[in-house]
């Protein structure tokens, strides 16, 4: 049931963000040089997913309903971009 995303390695080598899904919600980690956040969402507390596409790479906004500014992951694969958002949604309506 535990599934992880990694960012790409590209862009920032040392410290991708991750998206990690558990039994009950999803932890986003985004992570800089001096510092990191995790934000730990309840599934049925996401209100919209959104990508945005770039030429490589796309970035994944997640809209909750507790909290005024949306997450941002960046960086990651289209494909697995997609499957995140493909999974939150899924897991959402249950």
């Amino acid at each position: 049931m535990n599934e992880r995303f990694s960012a790409s390695t590209l862009k920032n080598p040392l410290l991708p963000d991750e998206v990690l899904f558990g039994e009950k919600g999803v932890t986003f980690r985004e992570r800089k040089v001096f510092s990191s956040t995790e934000n730990f969402v309840f599934y049925n507390d996401i209100a919209g997913v959104e990508i945005d596409s770039g030429i490589f790479f796309s970035t994944i906004r997640i809209k909750a309903r507790a909290r005024e500014q949306e997450i941002v992951i960046q960086n990651f694969a289209k494909a697995d971009a997609r499957k995140v958002k493909e999974l939150i949604l899924e897991r959402a309506k249950h």
